[in-house]
């Protein structure tokens, strides 16, 4: 009788793993002597950087010759005792000693700030979006002080932090700054689109590299009589505004991806164009410019580097200011592994990210 045998498991060829690997890894001759040479390849290279990375490695020592002295020769393995003896330095940069509590707890409220922005089920989530739009300035009142707390000169700031603060301020700011140069380029009032055209184009035909020297040297110029600004100001300034103006690009895209009905439904229903806006277009448009606007994030985050160019040391900085040491010269491969694992992570959880948001929000639907 039909439907009284039970169902029998589907052929082990076609699910499972055995399946996946005979569909992308040997589904022609071509694949399959891809799939070899590629296998042979990571033969070739994954165990030797094991045994060098880990199996072969010194983890303690209080210079390069006393990492040598550990091994049977110094190319057999890694001196990550280097990594460990500058770890401070390359966290805090040269923030005074005693004060690096401030430090740790900033990097603690920075935590507290991204989680009501990457969950959206949160208790009281509208607090916690109002502390983290505060943050910064939160922060750099902690990290600067002064109205009750030591000052410190922000020449000290290095190393992590100086990457960190850079990137999330770059981040915190341009996305604002950008949605309304994006709605100011679309702007039926000649002056604004004017303006906007201008600062977007300008800002994107010049280097990033040519305005951090700008940042350092001429920015104080433009200010007002009596206006200061310190370096690390001046260059928060010129990266935002970098960063903002590809930023507008970015969702301007995505504006001109929305439907005119879209606005034509808003004025049916009697709203003004901020509200129009803030409702119904820019929440569809920043859905679609999701993987741009990450996509600007990374780079901004990743060309913070570039401040060692005009004196300023990152971590990146910081670890080639290292190498000069005669303690520690010659180890080159570490602190640049170091640095490369630092930023992978950092910009793969923003990328692994992206693409949760993508999924939940069914971009591309």
């Amino acid at each position: 009788m039909p439907g009284t045998h039970p169902d029998m498991p589907p052929p082990v060829k076609t699910t499972g793993p055995v399946a996946w690997v005979r569909q992308n890894l040997f589904s022609s001759p071509l694949n399959t002597v891809l799939t070899l040479l590629s296998i042979w390849f990571l033969w070739s290279i994954i165990p030797p950087f094991l045994d060098w990375a880990f199996v072969n490695s010194i983890w303690t020592a209080g210079n390069r010759q006393e990492c040598w002295d550990q091994m049977a020769s110094p190319a057999l393995g890694a001196c990550w005792a280097f990594i460990e003896n500058r770890f401070s330095l390359f966290t805090y940069g040269f923030y005074p000693g005693h004060l690096h509590w401030r430090v740790n707890v900033s990097f603690i409220l920075l935590v507290f700030a991204l989680i009501p922005l990457l969950y959206e089920k949160l208790p009281y989530r509208k607090y916690g979006l109002i502390y983290s739009a505060v943050f910064p300035f939160i922060t750099g009142w902690l990290l600067v002080g002064g109205y009750g707390l030591e000052s410190v000169d922000t020449d000290k700031f290095g190393g992590i932090m100086l990457t960190l603060i850079l990137g999330v301020t770059g981040i915190s700011f341009s996305l604002p700054i950008g949605i309304m140069l994006a709605l100011g380029r679309q702007s039926n009032m000649p002056v604004l689109r004017i303006l906007c055209v201008l600062f977007i184009e300008f800002i994107r035909g010049v280097p990033l590299i040519t305005l951090l020297f700008v940042a350092s040297t001429m920015l104080n110029y433009f200010l007002p009589p009596g206006t200061v600004f310190d370096l690390l100001t001046r260059v928060l300034i010129i990266v935002t505004l970098f960063a903002s103006a590809y930023m507008a690009e970015v969702i301007r895209g995505g504006l001109q991806a929305i439907t005119k009905g879209q606005h034509e439904a808003g004025d049916s229903l009697g709203l003004t164009y901020w509200q129009a806006n803030r409702l119904i277009i820019l929440p569809q448009a920043l859905k679609i410019s999701i993987p741009g606007i990450v996509n600007t994030f990374i780079g901004l985050y990743k060309d913070t580097t570039l401040v060692l160019i005009i004196g300023m040391l990152d971590l990146l900085g910081l670890g080639d200011a290292s190498l000069a040491d005669a303690q520690w010269a010659g180890l080159a491969n570490e602190i640049y592994i170091f640095v490369a694992l630092f930023f992978f992570l950092t910009c793969f959880g923003m990328s692994r990210y992206s693409i949760y948001l993508e999924k939940k929000l069914h971009t591309g639907h």
